[in-house]
């Protein structure tokens, strides 16, 4: 079993959300819940993957299938925190 199968959904996507750049507040606001529940969620996320800060879990997120892990959410950073985003427009 790798280490990534024994996250939760949560756990999964909390660790995404972090790769993706997202402050624990953000990311409470896009899961909706506490920072404190993040918090928890990434203290038990550490502990399974073993590592000791959120740069390591970026980092295992990246070397992991990062934007896999993102399809498997269907979710884009702009998304997670609220923010309209616009497309350039396409030059004819």
């Amino acid at each position: 079993m790798q280490p990534r199968e024994r996250l939760t959904a949560k756990e999964m996507q909390v660790a995404l959300l972090v790769w993706q750049g997202l402050t624990n507040r953000e990311i409470a606001l896009a899961i909706g819940t506490t920072e404190q529940v993040v918090k928890n969620y990434l203290r038990n996320t550490f502990d399974k993957l073993g590592v000791w800060s959120r740069l390591e879990l970026a980092l295992y997120v990246a070397s992991h299938g990062g934007t896999k892990w993102s399809e498997e959410f269907g979710l884009r950073r702009e998304e997670a925190v609220g923010l309209v985003v616009i497309e350039p427009a396409q030059a004819t």
